[in-house]
């Protein structure tokens, strides 16, 4: 500090408890299913898995589009169930990634950002009070059937994403006879 000059102080973020908040959105009918962990493991994502098909019994296969996380494959079913239940398990669900640096694409991401504005913005004291307010939001957008209308048209994704895929040339050859 030198004379005269206003009083200076340094301070750092301080990270709590943190928690994994795990989504699975049927779009078309406003189901969805929200679990929170302490963590993002392989066996907290296959626990979540293994209620995702007791909570969609009738479907023979579950289409999932999710993020391409290291936990988020039938890796995490072999490395935490026995093999004849992960092979149960992975064939009852097929994966389909968002692409890097497209994720918004991803409906479960704008489901998630509805649950961030009800209450993800704030701080939440433990971990039992975030499942509670979830369970509570997730309750309420069930019995109302929120559904998620897709809006963006093979139209608009050609014109967004032009620029993603390289220029294709038509070069056509005229031959002389």
């Amino acid at each position: 500090m030198r004379e005269g000059t206003e009083k200076k102080f340094d301070s750092e973020y301080e990270r709590r408890d943190t928690a994994a908040v795990f989504l699975a959105f049927e779009p078309l009918t406003g189901k969805r299913l929200v679990r929170v962990s302490p963590q993002r493991t392989k066996t907290d994502y296959c626990r979540f898995q293994q209620e995702v098909v007791k909570a969609w019994p009738q479907a023979e296969v579950i289409v999932e589009v999710q993020d391409n996380l290291n936990t988020h494959n039938a890796s995490s079913f072999y490395e935490n169930l026995p093999p004849p239940e992960a092979r149960a398990l992975s064939r009852r669900i097929k994966f389909h990634y968002t692409p890097k640096k497209a994720s918004w694409l991803n409906m479960a991401e704008m489901e998630l950002s509805a649950l961030a504005r009800q209450c993800l913005a704030r701080r939440i004291a433990d971990i039992e009070t975030l499942r509670c307010e979830l369970d509570s939001i997730v309750k309420e957008r069930n019995k109302l059937a929120v559904k998620f209308k897709w809006q963006f048209t093979v139209e608009n994704a050609r014109e967004k994403l032009s620029r993603h895929y390289g220029k294709v040339i038509l070069k056509t050859s005229v031959t002389k006879h």
